[in-house]
């Protein structure tokens, strides 16, 4: 079992990349990815998305159970590729439809540790080979509103610790990766 996280920028070929390392493992993949549908425009990128997969694979969409789902689907002769973690955080920020404030302090929904710590564990017990794709989003300057600055360090600070557990870690820019472990 391999545990591989693939970082990257928007439009980095981080997702791509990740999808040569599913196709090219000789397993079975298993696709979980991550996003919801908030606009038309999300709606489209999730249907290409769909659209682009190669057929035998198979996707499973979930929002915020990611551990739950990678514990479901995990077997020695499956790859299982997360696109994206970036997402899944976003969505486990915003799960409990508060409003936060732009200045002060943000106080996280309990579901956001819980899925963390799920993630983590499930991460180490899960017997199939697994890629992660996560955005860096801390290369560039320092978002003005509380949330935004809350995410950018609670996304470094998952990307830290799933980088922690994984066996690789490769870092992607304009298409090209760039192995920072393993």
């Amino acid at each position: 079992m391999t545990r591989t996280l693939v970082l990257g920028g928007a439009r980095s070929g981080k997702s791509a990349y990740a999808e040569r390392l599913a196709a090219d493992s000789g397993k079975e993949v298993v696709y979980i990815a991550t996003a919801t549908a908030g606009d038309s425009e999300m709606a489209a990128r999730i249907a290409h998305h769909r659209t682009s997969r190669p057929a035998e694979w198979t996707t499973v969409e979930e929002p915020l159970a990611l551990g739950n789902q990678l514990l479901r689907w995990s077997s020695p002769d499956r790859l299982i590729m997360v696109d994206c973690l970036t997402l899944w955080l976003s969505n486990l920020l915003f799960s409990g439809g508060q409003e936060y404030p732009e200045v002060g302090e943000i106080t996280l929904p309990a579901l956001f540790h819980e899925q963390q710590d799920m993630l983590a564990s499930a991460l180490t017990k899960c017997a199939s080979d697994v890629v992660l794709v996560s955005n860096e989003v801390g290369l560039g300057i320092m978002p003005m509103g509380a949330v935004s600055r809350c995410f950018m360090d609670e996304q470094g600070r998952l990307n830290q610790s799933v980088a922690a557990i994984c066996d690789r870690a490769v870092f992607v820019a304009a298409g090209l990766p760039l192995v920072l472990k393993g």
